[in-house]
């Protein structure tokens, strides 16, 4: 596990000094799951339905990265990884240390920081729009980091890259598709049926201690990149591509 704040171990260090920025997304509705002209989609994509917000709410501009874990956590999750720069997203972390960090982050800024949901996820990546990659119906490495084109053939980097290298979404919002998969706080069910309609958070029934993820990495195909894409990770999952985001209640 990784060490606490707390720990006398830990190097003297100032903590963070400023919250993480912020996107406020307004209220609105939009339909949720695979869109019919996606050759890629699955049942677990479906039914696509409709999901209004009621309230606006704010999702962070960019994944956690390891400097923002760093500043705060006083460590590293384990493996470091020290390859990687320091502002790439923080990797091999588990969904309780997940939420560590975010009841951390509350108590240092006086916000109610939490990982968002599937819908707030999406609704953000979407950003308006009803395409396979929100931004278009085709990606391009310049789009994105992963890794593979649909051929199979190699054309990323290979490796998380400091967040912000890729073009941000219409909401101003960098790296929801590609780089690392992003924790939500939602369970996972294999389908949509009876799944909330307000925004919430599906977090009753489903796979005992699963989560899902969404977004696609840095080792992942295009078709993982979809903005309708997700899948699941074990909750004490530490994986080299699967970080996540900070969202905020208003």
């Amino acid at each position: 596990m990784f060490a606490t704040k707390h720990s006398s171990k830990m190097p003297e260090r100032m903590g963070p000094t400023h919250p993480p920025e912020m996107v406020v997304l307004e209220k609105g509705a939009f339909l949720m799951g695979g869109i019919p002209q996606d050759k890629f989609v699955s049942a677990v994509e479906l039914p696509r339905h409709q999901v209004v917000f009621e309230k606006p709410f704010a999702l962070a501009k960019s994944p956690v990265t390891r400097s923002q874990w760093l500043d705060l956590m006083g460590s590293l999750p384990s493996p470091e990884s020290p390859d990687l720069d320091l502002d790439c997203p923080v990797v091999h972390v588990t969904f309780p240390e997940a939420i560590a960090y975010l009841r951390e982050l509350s108590i240092t800024f006086g916000n109610f920081y939490r990982l968002p949901s599937e819908a707030e996820w999406e609704y953000a990546c979407r950003a308006g729009s009803a395409l396979v990659f929100s931004h278009s119906n085709v990606i391009e490495p310049a789009d994105a980091n992963f890794l593979y084109d649909e051929q199979g053939v190699e054309v990323g980097v290979g490796k998380p890259t400091p967040v912000g290298q890729y073009p941000a979404n219409l909401h101003g919002i960098v790296d929801l598709l590609g780089n690392v998969c992003e924790w939500t706080a939602d369970i996972w069910h294999p389908t949509y049926q009876y799944s909330p309609s307000d925004g919430s958070a599906w977090t009753e029934g489903g796979k005992p201690a699963c989560r899902t993820i969404r977004g696609g990495a840095w080792d992942h195909l295009p078709r993982v990149l979809r903005a309708s894409w997700r899948d699941w990770a074990p909750e004490q999952a530490r994986w080299d591509n699967l970080g996540f985001r900070v969202a905020l209640t208003l």
